[in-house]
């Protein structure tokens, strides 16, 4: 029986970890994670019976076999949730799926709503060229943007930085606007100096004009003959959030057979003289254990499965040890009330506002973004028709001043940023807060990534190794892209294929991963 090592419980772990549990005759498999839960990034953290979603996690994907998954590990909705129920809103069912009531094990059908907080106004994300936006930015702003977007389609930029490939896309104007500091905020590096390839996978395939089809489709009823992600107006989650996915993935793999060993913290990834890698040593309870291996799957940060690795040459151990990454904090907020208005023809409990996250493009704050829990799933807040449950994100690196300080220190300022932006009068409104961190949330796009196809190319000589999940491959992937990565890793072992060029090669596409055929 062959051993296979799987570092860590997030999406692309748990995926292939399950995936190979099929095969109980065939493999023993183990996984090793560093914290006391499942999901990674994509986890959920209950506080005083309120769930936290870590990031805003959209279930929407083109790939069947993704969808196929995600449907045996949680079951579509067949009636919708008791929000949606209250307010006779429409939503997507499937015959026979459970009832939200009934059971938790259910995906719920949402409506998808994100905008942009912007001069204390709302604008539609991706900006939409109605007359709520025009009428927002106001005459003068609206004829520069569109002069300036003529601008760019006549003379194109050389794609050289993440601010040429916008400005190639939106204009100048627009660019500046709704691109420039919340990017800045983001990454902590100015677009001139990111690489165009984070825009390539995260917005290919978006444009002013594909916003402008999309609008007139709408108008005279025709569609585009696809649909960008950042577009879809309806997406599934799980009913007590992402995290629940994967604890219900783990539970099934232990189902199966497979081991998984918490609280552990991999520290060295031992290699032979042929370069193959027969095992790691993982850190538990202070004592140091050693697990050997016929396979290594690795979704643990690039950075560190180089670094903790022996013999590794000093050209690729450099590459490895300057990949930069982007950290996030967040704090969940517990309101009786906000004072944003609703304004929109969407229905919501207590007329809250009806958005699932705002990007916020302030410069006189450093929050990113905020979440309305509310609006992910019902079931996420306790008491969902009288309290706003609500997420503040935050960037920051590992070890700086926002992230050295103190759960309360930091939450206050949080809380007086919100006093700022006028979503509350006093932050002794607040009746409640978590703050949780997320290391290594975001692979950054500068530094020495743009060695990294050597550093692929050295990994790939290593026979029975494996790299996958947004960290295990230092790319922004999304969920389904995550999974993929797995299910293409699990096919190489399966075919005994040494070849993995399959594997990093999803999510480069021309057309974004998540865009589906209608």
């Amino acid at each position: 029986m062959k051993k296979v090592i799987v570092i860590g419980a997030g999406p692309a772990g748990l995926t292939a970890a399950y995936e190979l549990s099929k095969y109980p005759n065939e493999y023993k498999v183990t996984v090793i994670e560093e914290s006391n839960c499942f999901g990674g990034i994509s986890r959920t953290v209950e506080h005083n019976g309120n769930r936290m979603d870590m990031g805003g996690h959209r279930f929407f994907s083109k790939v069947p076999e993704v969808n196929a998954w995600w449907e045996k590990m949680m079951p579509t909705q067949g009636t919708p949730a008791k929000d949606y129920v209250t307010l006779g809103k429409n939503c997507g069912v499937k015959q026979g799926g459970p009832n939200p009531e009934n059971t938790d094990r259910v995906m719920l059908l949402r409506n998808r709503l994100s905008r942009i907080f912007f001069r204390r106004k709302f604008f539609n994300y991706p900006i939409t060229l109605n007359f709520a936006t025009l009428k927002n930015m106001g005459f003068l702003t609206t004829m520069e943007v569109g002069f300036s977007y003529l601008k760019s389609t006549f003379f194109k930029r050389q794609e050289k930085s993440l601010e040429d490939f916008y400005v190639n896309r939106f204009g100048y104007k627009l660019y500046s606007m709704f691109f420039e500091s919340y990017t800045e905020n983001l990454w902590g590096r100015h677009p001139k100096n990111i690489s165009p390839e984070w825009g390539a996978q995260r917005v290919k395939g978006l444009s002013i004009i594909v916003i402008l089809k999309n609008m007139l489709g709408k108008v005279f009823h025709t569609s585009p003959r696809k649909v960008e992600t950042s577009l879809i107006e309806e997406f599934a989650y799980p009913k007590l959030g992402p995290g629940q996915l994967w604890e219900v993935t783990a539970a099934e793999s232990e189902k199966n057979g497979v081991e998984i060993i918490m609280n552990s913290k991999v520290i060295k990834i031992r290699k032979n003289a042929e370069n193959k890698i027969i095992g790691v040593e993982y850190e538990r309870n202070g004592a140091v254990e050693f697990l050997d291996c016929d396979f290594l799957i690795s979704s643990m940060p690039l950075k560190d499965l180089v670094v903790g690795m022996n013999d590794v040459p000093k050209k690729f151990f450099d590459i490895a040890a300057g990949l930069p990454y982007r950290d996030y904090m967040t704090v969940g907020v517990l309101l009786n009330k906000l004072n944003l208005k609703n304004e929109t023809a969407i229905k919501t409990v207590g007329n809250i506002i009806p958005d699932d996250w705002v990007y916020v493009h302030d410069k006189s704050v450093k929050m990113g973004r905020f979440q309305v829990y509310n609006n992910w799933s019902p079931y996420l807040v306790k008491d969902v028709e009288h309290t706003v449950w609500m997420g503040l994100e935050y960037f920051c690196n590992e070890g700086d001043e926002m992230w050295s300080q103190s759960d309360e220190s930091f939450a206050r300022a949080a809380f007086e940023e919100m006093v700022k932006m006028k979503l509350i009068d006093s932050v002794d409104e607040v009746k409640d807060y978590h703050v949780e961190r997320v290391k290594k949330a975001y692979p950054a796009y500068f530094d020495t990534y743009a060695q990294i196809e050597d550093l692929r190319e050295y990994l790939n000589t290593i026979p029975n190794l494996f790299c996958v999940g947004r960290n295990g491959q230092h790319r922004y992937n999304n969920l389904d892209h995550s999974m993929c990565t797995s299910f293409e890793t699990v096919k190489n072992i399966l075919s005994g294929s040494t070849d993995k060029s399959n594997i990093w090669n999803v999510n480069t596409e021309k057309e974004y991963h998540e865009s589906a055929k209608q």
